[in-house]
């Protein structure tokens, strides 16, 4: 019977190779049996040098494949070095003649350009000096440039900018040109404000020239508030359809172009105030909500009938003098006609009870400036044509 304690490996005691019958270490697992290989397998063993039927070499071994497939890529990458590396290092590569020398000019000695200490991924960058046709044209530009300041406006000061040896600026080129423009549009600017303004349309040359010169004033200085085609807002009135608070006809557009609306810098601007019933309390809210309805009626809106005829009452005491018993207005104050469907405030050009309520409570105090001191006689004009043309016009 084997000592237990005995050192012998034989005897299965602690200097056994592997674990005894006493040992609590576990058994080192088997290798595992290797497959017959194939022929293909067999092939590749033999050109790596390792035998076909050894588990930890062969092919046919799957925990193999990676590594043989590792080794392969390994070779292709050493054999594409070997192809790309310079010659200095491996020699002339088969079937590769050797390089010619390079010829330098006597006296000139190759020079080791120093690094500025600037390396990434092992990458070192070189101190090397820029092209020679970069330098001169680089130095180029900073004369072009020096030149330039010197000979044309080019520093901005407090109030203007230099302006330059040559003298010649921008703004003086923009002056010539208007000049000229000016110059040559005199005689026609002359026939047009010296005819009368209802005459205008019988003059096809003279018509012509007012819409087109109307056009351009109009998109400069009116579609701001008007829009670009002279459709309005809400506030802003539409001037394509035939509703007018002033007159439509091509005097009365000159006259409020002239002059203005509420326009506080012209003594003669068109002028009218719709009281502010809310806000100077002069009627209460309920009498508010009363008139609100009774307007709405006038132009067949949806309304509450029992507030409307109350609010007809308010109206008569209140609103009649200025918009007429009926409704309709009067041109002569700019007092709309609130039996149309025509509303200068509103919801996208509609009525509705709280854009009524709220200006009847706060009164509206829209603006048109004057363009009297604005405009030239002549243009103003030409924007009355252009706008009397545009469909509205009476």
């Amino acid at each position: 019977m084997a000592d237990p304690t005995s050192d012998d490996p034989a005897a299965g005691g602690p200097g056994a190779d592997g674990p005894g019958a006493g040992d609590p270490r576990p058994a080192a697992p088997a290798a595992a049996p290797t497959a017959t290989p194939t022929a293909r397998e067999a092939e590749v063993a033999e050109n790596m040098g390792v035998s076909a039927t050894d588990p930890h070499t062969s092919p046919a071994n799957p925990e193999n494949r990676i590594s043989v497939g590792r080794r392969a890529a390994d070779a292709e990458n050493a054999e594409q070095i070997l192809q790309n590396a310079p010659e200095a290092i491996i020699g002339v590569r088969p079937g590769h003649g050797a390089r010619k020398p390079v010829r330098r000019k006597p006296g000139k000695q190759p020079v080791e350009v120093a690094s500025t200490g600037h390396s990434w991924d092992g990458i070192e960058e070189y101190d090397n000096p820029l092209p020679r046709w970069w330098l001169w044209t680089f130095y180029a530009t900073i004369i072009w440039a020096i030149g330039y300041v010197i000979a044309f406006p080019a520093i901005p000061l407090v109030t203007k900018a230099t302006e330059g040896l040559l003298g010649r600026t921008t703004r003086n080129e923009v002056a010539a040109d208007i000049q000229r423009f000016d110059a040559a549009n005199a005689p026609i600017q002359a026939r047009l404000t010296s005819v009368d303004l209802a005459a205008i349309k019988d003059d096809p040359e003279l018509m012509n020239y007012a819409g087109n010169a109307g056009a351009a004033v109009f998109r400069t200085w009116c579609a701001q508030c008007h829009g670009s085609g002279a459709a309005g807002a809400s506030g802003y009135p539409n001037l394509l359809d035939n509703d007018w608070l002033w007159g439509g006809t091509i005097e009365d557009i000159h006259t409020t172009l002239l002059h203005g609306i509420r326009s506080p810098d012209d003594p003669d601007t068109r002028y009218s105030e719709m009281p502010r019933f809310g806000l100077d309390e002069l009627l209460d809210d309920a009498q508010i909500r009363q008139v609100t309805q009774y307007v709405l009626s006038l132009s067949g809106q949806p309304h509450d009938a029992a507030a409307a005829g109350a609010g007809a009452t308010v109206f008569a005491e209140q609103c009649t003098a200025c918009h007429l018993e009926d409704g309709t207005g009067d041109r002569a104050q700019g007092a709309p006609d609130l039996t149309d469907a025509v509303w200068l405030y509103g919801r996208d050009g509609q009525a509705d009870a709280a854009t009524i309520q709220r200006i009847v409570h706060d009164g509206p105090f829209g603006v048109m400036p004057a363009w009297s001191d604005r405009l030239s006689e002549a243009d103003i004009r030409a924007v009355a044509s252009y706008v009397h043309g545009l469909g509205g016009g009476e």
